[in-house]
């Protein structure tokens, strides 16, 4: 039973650790794109990644939704999302996950157009306090061009995205685990319960 178990999971770290290939071509504006394909142990398997166009909404579903989506928000929803943000030391740990994870990704021609932003202006400047670092670092990132700017008027997400990363699966779930096992990362889960 034991050396059924080990052999099990030697096999597993094994194919974990076969590199990885992503080619993708993602865009939101002006039309939905996304089309992505997948090469595992140097190109001998390879699988397109199905994608489902999003439905359009409704004609008249617009006549059922207030005009003013600010008025109907909650007033407390910023602080339950941004209470761990607040928090030092989980910033610290997601800025470190967030540069661990880019320089485990190997890059080839990737470039990122990002615009977003949330209903509330405030909202939007308390998440850029946390997206706004890592994209000035991301923005001299060798093998990639990336551009991430807020939108403080409008409540909007749109990506323009291409490239080829490469990756070792093994090393990725190390690093999130790490993340997930993060005492910094618990302490501002349970922040979020207590605004919640």
């Amino acid at each position: 039973m034991l050396t059924g178990v080990l052999i099990f999971v030697r096999l597993a770290v094994a194919v974990l650790a076969i590199p990885l290939s992503l080619t993708y071509d993602v865009s939101s504006r002006s039309g939905y794109r996304n089309d992505a394909v997948i090469d595992w142990a140097f190109g001998l398997l390879q699988f397109r990644i199905p994608t489902d166009r999003p439905t359009p909404a409704p004609a008249d579903a617009d006549n059922t939704k207030p005009t003013d989506n600010r008025a109907t928000r909650p007033s407390d929803a910023g602080p339950i999302a941004f209470a761990a943000i607040r928090q030092k030391a989980f910033r610290r740990r997601l800025f470190r996950f967030a540069a661990d994870l880019w320089r485990a990704i190997r890059k080839d021609d990737v470039r990122l157009n990002v615009r977003l932003g949330l209903s509330d202006p405030a909202d939007t400047g308390q998440l850029w306090a946390i997206i706004g670092p890592i994209a000035g670092m991301l923005a001299y990132t060798e093998g990639a061009a990336i551009s991430v700017v807020p939108d403080f008027f409008d409540a909007t997400l749109e990506m323009d995205s291409h490239g080829i990363v490469r990756l070792v699966p093994l090393h990725i779930i190390y690093l999130a685990v790490a993340l997930m096992l993060s005492p910094a990362v618990w302490q501002g889960i349970r922040t979020m319960k207590r605004a919640g």
